[in-house]
């Protein structure tokens, strides 16, 4: 190297070069970059996200102008110092600039943000709809542009003797041409015919007030949202309900259970350990609920009953367990299968529930057989179980022969409750002796079909593959392919688990978002029906939110029937037609949720009358999120205002030129 630099042949090697070419580069680029950061027009070699105030100060003396000359010769002639009267008071100091408000997920450096508002309804205020029929307000071009050429004139109010109207329930003109009614036919579904659905909005009792929120609503609900004292004066000794003021008590006990719901549980739960509340046993149906207190008290165990009963004496007690937010339903054991699937119940209940379990050679209980699951328990608490009555030890051995025909074992007997298991499997009902009746179903009877499909005289055949009785304690069954998954009627067979999965994914992702960016856990979302309930994911992922309420799944008769999936999951569900209204009584969900269900039923059904069906359902203060196509979404929401929701129209989270949207909407509390 010394002989390099002596020589004089270092600045000639390319080393030097290389470096000499690159220090003239930096330079280069350090004095561009410097001379055009102070312009206009900036080179900019990096950014911070320092956020600047978003207001420039003004001069005082902005928009003003001046005599510039006149203000020189004052300057120069005048030496003498003005006096402070003589002097224009100092202008105001600026305003300070308004706050932001921010009315989406954008905030105004156009970053996202989940600290937005979110529009809140109040439903104690009153909305003076009438009974009026005129146009809702709305700009005729954009009807025009979405396709909607006819304005819909907004519903009216039904008359104030409708406030607790179930249409196919209170049929008077069907049900007085019945040819008997000696079987609880008048019980049954008797809907209006063609012509005659309801076309007006269902109003609310005139002093209707918002729903005592759970846990404190298992507890007491307010006077004037079920303004019936009847079960009061028939009860009330039986510890059923009370009333105190403006509200009724539940003190949690039953005809069978006066000391409370938690004893007589503890008690079940003593005589057969195996039962397992909340684990071994999840869905129950409590038949002949009363008030619901037997499921209501089960929630806290991890349970979740289904209470039902018909619309009779008693006619109420329903819709108290409704407004408790208990799941409940108006349904009757008399001449049909009730909407829900075989093997459903881990345990069906029956206290004191008034049925004749062993008229027409049992013909009730082989509907309970089919609904309960293989292994599962039958729980009757009533008198013939424990009085020795000429008549009622005359029940009590019709009953033990029945269940004994029915391959049932009388695993307990203790008190005033007796507790039967169903077997496993067909190896009983196969060893019986020749013509014991009942029979057994022909092999080609669908024990899930179940709309509009009479009663059978015959013991439902269990699987031979065993699908059902072998599900996963709670709560892994949620989250489980269940085995009869396979006997699902889709295009999938190989792919079924994945088609599961993938749903259960597809909604815990999107209830996530809603609970994120909706503030879900804010909403008051106890009962929750899921329209188009699919495999049961959207009431999963409610689940694995943590939110406080409970969904009954609705399994469209448009589609493949998926209730023996839900059931298995532990969730509850019924099949039902969208074309014909509910059984249940108004003002019984806070969420009604509908994904892909009017695209397919609008091929079937009158959509308006959904809609309106929908909005006697909901309370006053409840949501709607409908998930539909651009077809349907738009004409929809024209709906939504005529039956005097607030509507919003917004993209799914596969953005703005995805072919499906969200509507949501709110429902007003009306008063003509």
């Amino acid at each position: 190297m010394k002989s390099l630099i002596n020589g004089g042949q270092f600045i000639k090697s390319p080393l030097f070069l290389k470096i000499s070419a690159f220090l003239f580069l930096s330079i280069a680029f350090f004095y561009v970059g410097m001379h055009w950061s102070d312009g206009y027009n900036q080179l900019i070699f990096f950014t911070t996200t320092t956020s600047l105030p978003h207001f420039v100060s003004l001069s005082p003396n902005f928009n003003k102008s001046f005599d510039i000359s006149s203000l020189i010769n004052s300057s120069t002639t005048d030496n003498n110092t003005p006096s402070v009267d003589s002097l224009s008071p100092p202008p105001p100091s600026p305003l300070p600039p308004p706050a932001v408000k921010r009315f989406g997920i954008v905030d105004e450096n156009g970053t996202m943000t989940e600290d937005f508002e979110v529009g809140t309804f109040d439903p104690d205020v009153v909305e003076n709809w009438g009974n009026a029929s005129e146009a809702e307000d709305g700009d005729d071009g954009e009807l025009a542009r979405i396709g909607i050429t006819d304005r819909i004139k907004r519903f009216p109010l039904c008359p104030p003797s409708m406030s607790e109207y179930i249409p196919c329930m209170d049929n008077v003109d069907a049900i007085r041409m019945l040819k008997s009614t000696d079987k609880g036919e008048r019980f049954e579904r008797h809907c209006p015919e063609k012509g005659e659905e309801l076309n007006c909005l269902v109003p609310a009792p005139k002093k209707y007030r918002t729903p005592i929120p759970w846990p404190r609503s298992r507890d007491e609900v307010w006077y004037d949202n079920v303004p019936h004292t009847r079960l009061v004066e028939d009860k009330g000794g039986q510890n059923w309900i009370t009333r105190d003021k403006d509200k009724f008590k539940f003190p949690g006990g039953g005809t069978q259970f006066i000391h409370g719901a938690d004893q007589y549980l503890d008690q079940i739960s003593q005589m057969i350990p195996d039962i397992a509340f909340g684990r071994h046993t999840r869905v129950v149906l409590d038949v002949g609920c009363g008030v619901a207190s037997f499921g209501a008290y089960l929630m806290s165990r991890n349970v979740i009953t289904l209470s039902v009963a018909p619309k009779d004496v008693h006619e109420n007690q329903i819709q108290f367990a409704l407004e408790r937010g208990v799941p409940a339903m108006v349904a009757a054991f008399a001449t049909r299968r009730l909407p829900y699937p075989s093997q459903a119940f881990d345990l069906i209940h029956c206290s004191r529930c008034r049925i004749n379990w062993t008229r027409d050679d049992g013909i009730l209980l082989l509907e309970v057989n089919r609904m309960l699951r293989a292994g599962g328990y039958f729980l009757w608490a009533a008198q013939p179980v424990y009085k020795h009555e000429v008549s009622l030890e005359e029940q009590w051995k019709d009953m033990v022969n029945l269940t004994t025909r029915l391959c049932w074992e009388l695993v307990k007997k203790g008190g005033y409750i007796a507790i039967w298991q169903k077997p496993l499997n067909n190896s009983c009902y196969l060893s019986r002796e020749d013509g014991t009746r009942p029979p057994l179903c022909d092999p080609d009877d669908d024990p899930n079909n179940v709309w509009y499909v009479n009663l059978k005289p015959c013991i439902t055949r269990l699987p031979d593959s065993g699908f059902g009785a072998n599900v996963p304690e709670w709560p892994a069954r949620l989250e489980t392919p269940p085995d009869r998954l396979q006997s699902i009627q889709i295009d999938a067979y190989t792919s079924r688990k994945e088609l599961f999965k993938a749903e259960s994914k597809f909604w815990d992702e999107i209830i996530e978002g809603y609970v994120r960016i909706l503030h879900w856990k804010k909403m008051r979302l106890r009962n929750v029906l899921d329209m188009k309930a699919g495999f049961g994911g959207f009431a999963a992922a409610l689940i694995n939110q943590n939110l406080n309420s409970w969904v009954l799944n609705v399994v469209p008769v448009s589609g493949p029937n998926t209730l023996p999936v839900i059931y298995d999951r532990g969730l509850t569900g019924v099949m039902h037609d969208w074309c014909e209204p509910f059984d249940t009584y108004p003002r019984t969900y806070d969420l009604l949720h509908a994904a892909s269900l009017f695209s397919v039923e609008r091929k079937r059904c009158n959509i308006t009358s959904i809609m309106l069906e929908m909005d006697r359902i909901l309370r006053p203060g409840g949501h709607v999120y409908i998930r539909d196509s651009l077809s349907v979404i738009n004409e929809l929401k024209e709906i939504a205002k005529a039956v005097g929701w607030r509507a919003s129209v917004r993209d799914t989270s596969e953005g703005p030129h995805a072919s499906y949207k969200l509507l949501l909407c709110e429902k007003h509390l009306l008063r003509g």
